[in-house]
């Protein structure tokens, strides 16, 4: 239901005496306008969020437990893998509910925390992806100094700073939304993304495009700039080894990220930093559930089967506990 609520002399000037609707909960429309498939995008949903949670868990359970993968690679490794358990938890459970709901709904509460935990989450996996680059820069490009340059302090400096980044962002990305009268509660969207809830405010908000635009140059265009500029100095020093045995390994290490980088980033950059009328909204639907299901659930996949450390570490962990 909605209330009608009188602006107080303490609010600012201009919105004196005007009447400012606050919902108190929100209609999501999802996939609504195809039930027949709602089946269907339950099944897929649900079965790639058990292997997102099944495959990250392990993820983080191996690295902790195996002393060899105590590195700065699957520090910051396990911190992704945490990211995707949040980002995905934040906005799935509420998905798979509604697409068995004929009331799909999620109160406002609800929604700013998901809209701050996406928000968040995928925030900082965009800077801790720029911060993975750099660490296969300095082991492939400065082999001798690495221990020294990417010593644990540094590691753990570098992964809170991912994180202080993103959360921070984040809560000034949500303040400011919260902020903007809505003249209507149903989001044209299956969880309540930024720019769905935005496209209900009742007039642009200057501030708020500035601060989206800032945040979306420092969070996606500059971090990839960065990742870009360390694979061109990686790429050089791996064509530089004599051995092909060598090349390989050092393929190998950076083959996993720059893919989990791919994938983050097309979906990413397709979403944020395309014109408003270049897709329809159905699509960007369907690319967000790609984006916030399929990329989590292959992470720990790619990182897995690509890395022979880490399956040594599951098959070591396996036949100990057998």
């Amino acid at each position: 239901m909605k209330t009608n609520i009188r602006v107080t002399t303490g609010a600012k000037k201009e919105m004196q005496g005007q009447n400012l609707t606050v919902w108190s909960f929100f209609f999501l429309e999802g996939f609504s306008r195809y039930p027949k498939l709602e089946i269907v995008l339950f099944a897929f949903s649900l079965v790639m969020y058990l292997i997102t949670l099944l495959g990250n868990g392990t993820l983080i359970l191996i690295t902790a437990l195996e002393s060899r993968l105590q590195t700065p690679m699957y520090l910051f490794l396990g911190n992704l893998s945490f990211m995707d358990i949040c980002y995905t938890s934040a906005s799935i459970p509420t998905l798979l509910v509604n697409l068995l709901s004929s009331q799909k709904t999620i109160v406002f509460s609800g929604c700013a925390v998901q809209m701050y935990l996406s928000l968040a989450m995928g925030s900082t996996e965009c800077v801790l992806l720029a911060v993975m680059a750099y660490d296969r820069y300095v082991a492939i490009c400065n082999p001798l100094s690495y221990p020294v340059v990417m010593n644990r302090q540094v590691c753990v400096l570098m992964a809170a700073v991912s994180w202080v980044t993103g959360c921070l962002t984040a809560l000034l990305e949500t303040a400011c939304a919260l902020q903007i009268p809505l003249c209507g509660n149903l989001i044209d969207h299956f969880t309540c993304e930024i720019l769905a809830v935005l496209k209900l405010a009742c007039a642009r908000s200057l501030l708020m495009d500035v601060i989206m635009l800032v945040v979306s140059v420092l969070l996606l265009p500059i971090p990839m700039l960065l990742i870009c500029v360390s694979y061109v100095f990686i790429l050089s020093a791996i064509l530089r080894i004599s051995s092909a045995e060598g090349r390989n390994k050092a393929f190998s290490t950076c083959g996993a990220h720059l893919t989990v980088v791919i994938l983050y980033y097309g979906a990413a950059l397709s979403m944020y930093l395309k014109p408003s009328s270049s897709s329809s909204q159905e699509v960007d639907k369907v690319i967000s559930l790609l984006y916030g299901v399929l990329t989590p659930m292959l992470n720990p996949i790619i990182y897995s089967l690509r890395n022979r450390e880490v399956k040594d570490a599951v098959k070591k962990i396996i036949v100990s506990n057998t």
